[in-house]
């Protein structure tokens, strides 16, 4: 059975965890804020989007070059069809989330400067765009939203219900299989 790389587990937890972070940095622009907390937010929103954008494109590269784990034979097929489907849902999300987000910080006005150097802003205010791609960026985030709480909860049945090694596999960092 062909195991991830390490790599490809660490990508997996580091975008995690700062798509999860991400996710309450962009919950404020909802709330009443002032220019400038709203201006520092969105720096700190594109700029963990570019981090998880650089992540996201390794994960394609490496899944691409070394493939993904097989299923549990014991899966059921409709179990086995719907993971693939859900993965790949992730990946596509993944991908309109980050161009979504990059096309609609290019419709503000106001600087969005990522890591104190990329101007993300075409610094033309277009606000018919500006709030036709966020629509999309937003319904993509709830989307997400959805599909990593299925991706978790199904996670969680694989561990305590069906208690086979699929949640297992992505836990372990210290074994051979995973070095390559």
């Amino acid at each position: 059975m062909i195991d991830y790389l390490r790599i490809q587990k660490i990508i997996h937890w580091l975008m995690a965890i700062i798509i999860m972070l991400d996710l309450n940095v962009a919950q404020k622009f909802g709330g009443e804020m002032e220019l400038l907390d709203r201006l520092e937010s969105r720096v700190d929103h594109a700029t963990a989007g570019m981090i998880v954008t650089f992540l996201f494109v390794l994960r394609i590269i490496l899944r691409y070059r070394y493939g993904a784990p097989s299923l549990p034979q014991t899966m059921p097929l409709w179990q086995t069809y719907l993971a693939k489907l859900g993965h790949f849902g992730l990946y596509f999300l993944m991908g309109l989330l980050i161009v979504s987000g990059i096309t609609a910080a290019n419709f503000t006005n106001d600087p969005i400067v990522v890591f104190g150097l990329f101007n993300l802003s075409s610094e033309v205010d277009n606000l018919y765009m500006f709030e036709l791609i966020r629509g999309i960026h937003e319904f993509t985030t709830n989307a997400i939203i959805a599909l990593i709480t299925i991706h978790i909860l199904a996670a969680i049945y694989h561990h305590f219900i069906v208690k086979d090694d699929t949640t297992k596999n992505m836990l372990k960092f210290w074994t051979r299989k995973s070095v390559r």
